[in-house]
């Protein structure tokens, strides 16, 4: 299964360091191949280096796609994660 995700990046210093190690963690145990796009670029969402490349500021839109077995289970994590700013 493949889903695809439009997401607003809420939190105020953008996806830094902290949000990235916390989808990273969240991402650890899931079996789906799992991708986010900023302007040109894609990136694997499991490597922290990746996202802090993207450079999303806040109110960035980035596109999550998910795709593998549990696509459901990762993308509603990914969903709520960005939705509570990554707990900040």
């Amino acid at each position: 299964m493949k889903l695809i995700q439009k997401v607003q990046v809420k939190n105020m210093m953008g996806l830094h360091t902290r949000p990235a190690t916390a989808i990273v963690k969240m991402l650890q145990n899931s079996k789906c191949d799992v991708s986010f796009t900023y302007k040109k670029a894609t990136i694997n969402a499991k490597s922290i280096l990746s996202i802090l490349m993207l450079a999303a500021r806040k109110n960035s839109k980035i596109t999550i796609t998910v795709e593998g077995s549990d696509a459901d289970a990762t993308m509603e994590k990914l969903l709520i994660a960005f939705e509570n700013e990554f707990g900040e």
